[in-house]
């Protein structure tokens, strides 16, 4: 997708294609419906997998992009299964960074079973500083992302406490219509006996939402303190 005309509100950086979908599609459709601007960055194409090819997980990206209605999606084309924090991954995701302006950042949990879930937290991390520096050879003007918030994925087996939890209840179903776009990965050849992948991915949606007590929900973790203009939008 072209760059926004605008700058976005939120930009989810996962590094998968499929990721942003298992792990905050709730939140993105919820910020989409109230008016927010959307984007997705990955940072590998997720291939090779068993069952998927590059062209096919396109396809599927392109399917579960309109059905999210994101204003943006980008892939940085970094290696999968082998991604690393390099000096040339930093400077492309700080420039992604500084195009979108997105003013806040969702970004992988740091904590993480699979490796290039825990590089692309660290990645997140230090492209958001790099895009606040002056005198670099980075596209568009220096922009400091103001908040960043963590994300959890699949490959968690043991959640840490987090930080809030976003009722997504009035979205679970778009949400799991936008995770099913990735047949290849996981419909094609998964069991269909109960728990299926799509199951756990529902049921854990489904924890968050009691923990909340909402039907149900996605958490996210900062480091960072979270200010308030009052205490309305926790009534």
């Amino acid at each position: 997708m072209t760059d926004p005309e605008t700058p976005l509100d939120l930009l989810v950086v996962a590094p998968h294609p499929d990721d942003a979908e298992i792990s905050v599609g709730g939140t993105i459709l919820l910020s989409r419906q109230q008016g927010l601007r959307v984007g997705v960055v990955e940072l590998t194409s997720g291939e090779p997998t068993p069952h998927g090819t590059p062209a096919i997980r396109q396809r599927e990206t392109a399917a579960a992009t309109e059905v999210l209605g994101l204003d943006f999606r980008e892939n940085l084309g970094l290696p999968n299964r082998s991604l690393e924090h390099t000096l040339q991954a930093r400077r492309a995701l700080a420039g992604v960074f500084r195009r979108t302006r997105p003013q806040t950042i969702l970004a992988p949990y740091w904590d993480d079973a699979h490796p290039d879930h825990v590089v692309a937290s660290a990645l997140c991390d230090a492209a958001r500083f790099w895009s606040k520096l002056s005198r670099t050879d980075l596209p568009a003007e220096p922009f400091w992302p103001p908040r960043i918030l963590y994300f959890w994925s699949i490959h968690l087996r043991i959640h840490p406490k987090p930080s809030l939890v976003l009722d997504i209840s009035e979205h679970i179903e778009t949400k799991m219509e936008s995770i099913r776009c990735y047949e290849s990965q996981v419909i094609t050849d998964r069991s269909t006996e109960f728990p299926t992948i799509l199951d756990d991915i529902r049921d854990r949606a489904r924890y968050w939402g009691w923990t909340i007590g909402k039907g149900y929900g996605e958490p996210f973790a900062s480091r960072e303190e979270i200010g308030l203009g009052s205490l309305e939008s926790l009534i």
